[in-house]
């Protein structure tokens, strides 16, 4: 080999090992965006961080989807810097956000006409809430320190699911062993004052923990119904009592120290595109339910169940658990879906 080809070489050689170096630097430094799902890879928020994640490349992100079963793990990672982006429930990212993470608070979204729970005005309220949340207008509300909420999505509303139906009343819980998800502490808060027994639970064990009878009574949204096969914990004498005690959400959650400042706005933009898609899936999840298997709420209670749902929301806020702006700005919006409700002839939760 000649000496200019021996150069030529050696050149080459070292474009090539530079290149791949690069790459390699490149591979190690995607961000990564930590996908909960109770299905794990076969369920459908991971088949949706996979879409989110092509739609980021358009706007200079290019993430790399990771799955978890566990939501605490993915939490955690996020919390560690592992993961420059996480979805999770709304209950573990109040820890991240208090505005967005007091959409899951106690009634908040509740719409009562003519004695009974209006669950489409409900939905209502939780809709106009994540527009406002998502659009540029509610972008400040969505930052806090290093964190920003990229998105919001609908779980579908968190119905008590009870052993025995006999239970299905404001009052029937003292004395009985309620699951209460071990990051919502003024959900804790209010089975206590009700005088019922505070088990906590996450979601990977509420399933089995209520099946195998160690829970009473607990809170899910009927998309757990089949997964956590809970028609085993209901038997022939529980229910699903229709009376949401809360509209749970799914957020996705940045580390604005690992993505660009320009991308918060885009990524909330894409997953409220995806609000209906989730009703949709809620309302199967609900329609699958046999319908033997849900209570309603006698006329005559629902207003009890109303006030106990606002006395935790209160109790929470004043506790430093809620947000009440969030809760100020949910009020605005249930009296816009239902203006004759008897609460809206004050404005504001909080004065």
């Amino acid at each position: 080999m000649t000496h200019r080809a021996t150069a030529l070489f050696c050149w080459l050689s070292a474009a090539l090992l530079s290149a791949l170096a690069s790459t390699a630097a490149q591979a190690a430094t995607r961000p990564v965006l930590c996908a909960w799902d109770i299905l794990g890879k076969s369920g459908a928020l991971y088949t949706l961080a996979q879409d989110y994640a092509l739609a980021m490349n358009k706007h200079g992100v290019d993430f790399e989807v990771k799955a978890y079963l566990d939501e605490r793990v993915a939490a955690e990672d996020f919390r560690t810097g592992q993961c420059a982006a996480v979805i999770i429930t709304g209950f573990r990212a109040r820890t991240f956000n208090s505005h967005a993470g007091s959409l899951d608070s106690m009634g908040s979204a509740t719409v009562v006409k003519d004695g009974r729970i209006d669950m489409a005005a409900s939905y209502d309220v939780l809709r106009r809430m994540v527009e406002v949340f998502s659009s540029p207008a509610g972008a400040k509300l969505m930052v806090e320190g290093n964190y920003e909420i990229g998105g919001i999505l609908p779980a579908g509303a968190a119905y008590p699911i009870m052993r025995d139906r006999s239970w299905a009343t404001a009052k029937g819980l003292s004395g009985k062993r309620v699951g209460t998800f071990d990051n919502d502490k003024a959900q804790a808060l209010l089975i206590q004052q009700l005088g019922a027994q505070a088990v906590s639970v996450d979601v990977t064990n509420v399933g089995t923990k209520f099946n195998n009878g160690l829970l009473d009574v607990t809170h899910l949204p009927a998309i757990t119904y089949k997964p956590f096969e809970l028609h085993r914990g209901i038997g022939t004498r529980g229910a699903v009592v229709r009376m949401p005690v809360m509209l749970p959400t799914i957020q996705l959650v940045m580390n604005r120290t690992l993505l660009p400042d320009t991308v918060g706005q885009p990524s909330r933009t894409f997953w409220l595109a995806q609000y209906e898609a989730s009703i949709q899936l809620v309302q199967r999840a609900e329609a699958d339910v046999p319908a033997q298997v849900w209570h309603e709420v006698p006329k005559e209670d629902v207003a009890e169940y109303v006030a106990v749902l606002r006395q935790g929301r209160i109790a929470g806020a004043e506790q430093g658990l809620y947000s009440k702006r969030t809760l100020n700005l949910m009020k605005k919006a249930r009296c816009m879906v239902s203006p004759t409700n008897g609460e809206c002839a004050t404005p504001l939760e909080f004065q």
